[in-house]
């Protein structure tokens, strides 16, 4: 039997091949809750395989999909999968979207008991993957742990819909990241996002109401190289923050002061 980390890889590589397969013979997209929020068959289909294989492999885990899979598990172990994050940039025609791929154990202290996390951007041919008992890496090679770099010289994931910017508290707390930054990057794609921040080419991530399935994968590759997640609540919103330690702890002071 495979170990969870190379059924992990194995699925987000499998997802990503097919919904970019799909993409090549054309899609078109259904609106979510925003024009910028769709979703296309390759994401029901990568979601679908994505599925089947885990309650083949694994049928007592409990398995929970951004695009509607709720199966009920009896291990205390769940699979969290994003088939396709960054589905507007996908269908766009752009190269920043991935497959992603989170198993939680309920049985471990940590609040979202995250065993692993897999993420794979196949048009850079990319596959992340980290845990607490595995150091995150680049296509099997470890990466560099996160070196301490202070708020101020560090560039910003984010994504925030403008609409909320007109929210006092939202906005307000947007604002104070952003001024903390050298630069934003709104990039649209949370795992993506994450993984390019446990790699050290993006200094941190802030954004608010998080999914499990945008949050949990890249949150076990930020930690399983050195960094640090925090979720926090502020005028009533839970803001999800990742990045190096020193960083960090900067933002978190500035943010709760």
């Amino acid at each position: 039997m495979n170990t969870d980390a190379e059924l992990a890889v194995r699925l987000v590589r499998e997802a990503g091949a097919l919904a970019a397969h799909m993409r090549t013979e054309g899609l078109d997209a259904e609106q979510k809750t925003s024009i910028s929020d769709v979703v296309t068959a390759a994401d029901h289909a990568a979601e679908h395989l994505v599925t089947t294989a885990l309650v083949a492999e694994r049928p007592d885990d409990a398995i929970l999909g951004e695009e509607g899979t709720s199966h009920a598990g009896t291990s205390g172990r769940r699979w969290v999968i994003d088939p396709v994050d960054g589905t507007y940039n996908f269908f766009s025609g752009m190269t920043y979207w991935c497959s992603a791929l989170a198993l939680q154990d309920g049985a471990l202290p940590d609040e979202d008991g995250v065993v692993l996390g897999a993420v794979h951007q196949p048009q850079a041919d990319e596959t992340w993957l980290g845990g607490p008992d595995l150091p995150t890496t680049l296509n099997g090679v470890p990466v560099a742990p996160l070196m301490d770099r202070p708020l101020a010289e560090c560039s910003l994931a984010t994504y925030i819909h403008p609409g909320t910017l007109d929210d006092p508290g939202k906005g307000g707390v947007w604002r104070t990241i952003v001024d903390a930054v050298s630069t934003p990057r709104m990039l649209g794609s949370g795992s993506c996002d994450l993984a390019a921040v446990a790699g050290g080419r993006v200094g941190v991530f802030a954004g608010h109401s998080c999914p499990d399935w945008d949050w949990l994968p890249g949150k076990a590759l930020v930690e399983a190289a050195g960094g640090r997640t925090e979720v926090i609540e502020l005028h009533g919103t839970r803001w999800h923050l990742a990045g190096n330690r020193r960083a960090m702890q900067e933002l978190l002071s500035r943010l709760l002061a």
